[in-house]
């Protein structure tokens, strides 16, 4: 699926930095390019604002823990830097961040507030509403440069608080789209294949994954050299018709999820007490949303086997084609113990949100 831009605020504010004459946002094949693992940002604030209300709303939108999890995980890895500490190096990085407030006459936020010129803090003091601007390539090549700005304190947390979900989004967009770029560039063909036969749909697999299981109307696919440096993920895909609005309350989807893995998941094929089964004590999350026309929904939790031999995190997407009378549930599971699994959940969330349920045969033909 194609990474979509979210632009905040529209609007010509007329900031002057001295990179701007670099020709700042236009490909400059004479910048470095950007560096920085998926899912990191450079957050540069003054200390005594990150532990105030300001750093408080920017945990909360970008150190918020993941829905559903085992265990505590944040959305995004933030390193925090004092505006007077930053580096040639740290401003090369792929996600870059900065937080003042206008008011703010402390010497690590005046660095920030001297990029900014008098006609651009008149017209912000003029309309409170304007609380962003998004820069890219400022200082390299595939680089997001975030600048959040308000007069005051109480001004820049009503607008964050107001935008949360906004700039969440932002950032889990483009990371997906760099990781799109990363782990599909080679796709597994077999898979896609299976997919088109069993499914009637179209996926993108890394041609790292392994068909597992394929018969009609199921799909399982498996990384299948975990490391410790690499999770073990597994992604399936089921069909089923859809009959009943029903059938997409949560409380269904968990039933048809443990359903499936009930009977195609298990930890050990030669043990059949080993089937997957929902984590009940953690309960998962769900997310309401509409991908290419298909109402769709999210869900977030954790998983076992049902002889508790092994355990981890799931993301998982019900999806509704009206017009093929279908009904898919596609999730992605990890088997990481003791590891964080927030890259490994990115990676699932990028495969399964480029999958076509709307494909037909006519289409591949």
């Amino acid at each position: 699926m194609r990474a979509l831009k979210y632009i905040l605020v529209a609007f010509s504010f007329g900031i002057l930095f001295s990179s701007c004459e670099e020709g700042s946002g236009d490909y400059d094949s004479s910048k470095p390019k950007a560096r920085g693992t998926i899912g990191e940002i450079i957050l540069v604030i003054d200390s005594t604002k990150w532990a105030g209300p300001v750093g408080d709303e920017l945990k909360d939108i970008f150190e918020a823990d993941l829905p559903g999890m085992i265990r505590s995980e944040p959305r995004f890895k933030v390193n925090r830097v004092d505006p007077r500490a930053m580096t040639r190096m740290l401003k090369m990085s792929t996600n870059l961040i900065y937080v003042t407030t206008f008011d703010d006459k402390g010497g690590a936020s005046q660095v920030i507030n001297s990029q900014f010129s008098k006609a651009s803090k008149d017209k912000a003091e003029a309309d409170p509403s304007l609380f962003q601007l998004r820069m890219e390539d400022e200082y390299a090549r595939g680089q997001e440069v975030l600048y959040l700005f308000g007069n005051t304190e109480d001004e820049l947390v009503a607008n964050l608080r107001k935008n949360k979900q906004r700039l969440i989004n932002l950032f889990e967009v483009r990371e997906r789209g760099r990781l799109e770029k990363i782990i599909l560039a080679r796709k597994n063909t077999a898979a896609l294949h299976e997919a088109e036969t069993n499914l009637g749909i179209k996926i993108n697999v890394p041609a790292s994954y392994q068909v597992v299981k394929s018969k009609p109307g199921f799909l399982w696919v498996r990384q299948p050299t975990p490391t410790a440096n690499r999770a073990d993920i597994s992604l399936f895909f089921y069909e089923t018709d859809y009959v009943a609005e029903e059938q997409t309350f949560p409380e269904n989807i968990v039933k048809l999820k443990d359903e499936i893995t009930k009977n195609e998941i298990f930890g050990d094929p030669e043990d059949p007490t080993s089937f997957m089964v929902s984590e009940k004590q953690i309960p998962p999350a769900f997310r309401n949303m509409v991908i290419n026309d298909n109402f769709t929904t999210e869900i977030r939790g954790s998983w076992k086997t049902n002889n508790i031999s092994m355990g981890g995190t799931y993301l998982g997407y019900l999806m509704v084609d009206e017009k093929k009378g279908k009904l898919y549930y596609m999730e992605g599971f990890v088997f990481y113990p003791n590891e964080v699994h927030r890259d490994a959940l990115r990676e699932i969330e990028t495969i399964l949100l480029n999958t076509d349920v709307s494909w037909t045969q006519e289409q591949g033909s």
